[in-house]
């Protein structure tokens, strides 16, 4: 999975063709290490269909704040460079694999 930044989020999010799930996380934020290894396994499940990144909103103040995300883990899907449906806080692989059978 990879890590983008403020300066790669356009190229890497809004301008890719295929739709891209984006976990907003931080390094000391428990519900974010429980939901990484989920966005590792659809990462994998997903290639070539839909691209999975994460970007440490610590870090990487600008996005976060421009998408309001308030709350993390928020885990957003963005589709022909609209954030089209995000969730906030843990949920289980099943979860996302639902909201991802809607754009592959």
């Amino acid at each position: 999975m990879k890590e983008v930044m403020d300066s790669t989020f356009v190229e890497e999010v809004i301008n890719n063709k295929e739709p891209v799930l984006v976990d907003f996380w931080a390094p000391w934020c428990g519900p974010c290490r429980m939901v990484s290894p989920v966005m590792e396994e659809l990462s994998k499940d997903y290639e070539g269909k839909i691209k999975v990144v994460k970007i440490n909103v610590d870090e990487n103040p600008e996005v976060s704040e421009a998408l309001q995300v308030t709350s993390i883990p928020t885990i957003m899907l963005f589709h022909e460079g609209v954030a089209k449906e995000g969730v906030v806080g843990f949920k289980p692989k099943d979860a996302f694999v639902k909201l991802l059978s809607k754009y592959v």
